[in-house]
């Protein structure tokens, strides 16, 4: 009889050499990352300071993303105020929405969806650009003008980030407040009075600390992740297609992973 045990050794070691070949080339692309991020760290204080790239990223990351953090931060706060008088009033305790509406909106929404929809929009134009400059060798020429990459491309975008997207989180605050108003008061009937009191309630200094803090890490994945995936990108037109896809998803998981770690150390 044929022995029906033989190929099995060889899918093991097979499913050994894929898991492994993982493995590497997750340390891989770890430390290449954690090269790049140590390099752009040390460039930040390196002159020349390149004022007017600076000052348009500021633009690009800040400015012009505005009108999508205040529609994304009005639309989700309504929706979770809805969500809180419909579960509070099966209690009869409806006064408690407004509350628990300040809580999420301070401690978490803002923060974690301004972030990702930062991730969303200016990840994915940084690995984009960059990816673009990369296959088309424009960063070469950089090098061969004798300018570090790391220096004109990656410093301005990361300067901007960590600075803008803490301040989108303030608007995103600011916005979910208005919202869940919209909903509670116009919508539910509350006091205006009430509502503005209790929207504070259980919030303290703290919280809005950590919202920021929350959106200086998050501006720093996202100008990172993104500046990585373009600049490592190749393959022409098809690794410029998968750079920004792959900046959103990375960017994306790493949010929500500081998220709960920065929640877990400081609110303890």
């Amino acid at each position: 009889m044929p022995d029906t045990t033989a190929p099995r050794p060889s899918l093991f070691i097979n499913f050994l050499d894929r898991i492994g070949r993982l493995v590497v080339n997750f340390l891989s692309d770890a430390g290449d990352f954690a090269v790049l991020a140590g390099r752009t760290f040390a460039a930040i204080f390196k002159p020349p300071f390149d004022t007017p790239n600076l000052m348009r990223q500021f633009l690009v990351v800040g400015v012009n993303s505005i009108p999508v953090i205040v529609l994304t931060s009005l639309a989700v706060s309504m929706v979770f105020a809805v969500q809180l008088d419909f579960g509070f009033r099966q209690f009869q305790a409806e006064g408690l929405a407004s509350q628990v509406e300040g809580l999420a909106v301070v401690r978490e929404l803002a923060p974690v969806i301004t972030g990702l929809m930062m991730a969303g929009r200016v990840g994915s134009a940084m690995a984009a650009e960059l990816g673009t400059m990369q296959v088309t060798e424009q960063i070469d020429a950089l090098e061969c003008l004798a300018t570090d990459p790391i220096h004109y491309l990656f410093v301005p975008r990361l300067l901007a980030s960590a600075v803008m997207v803490p301040l989108l989180t303030g608007i995103s605050i600011y916005v979910g407040f208005w919202g869940g108003y919209a909903l509670l008061v116009g919508v539910a009937g509350q006091s205006p009075f009430v509502y503005a009191s209790d929207f504070y309630k259980l919030l303290a200094f703290r919280d809005i600390r950590i919202a920021l803090i929350k959106g200086v890490v998050f501006g720093t994945i996202i100008a990172l992740v993104g500046c990585w995936r373009g600049y490592r990108t190749y393959g022409g037109a098809e690794g410029v297609g998968n750079a920004p896809t792959s900046s959103v998803v990375t960017s994306s998981l790493w949010i929500l992973i500081s998220d709960f770690f920065i929640t877990k150390l400081l609110l303890v």
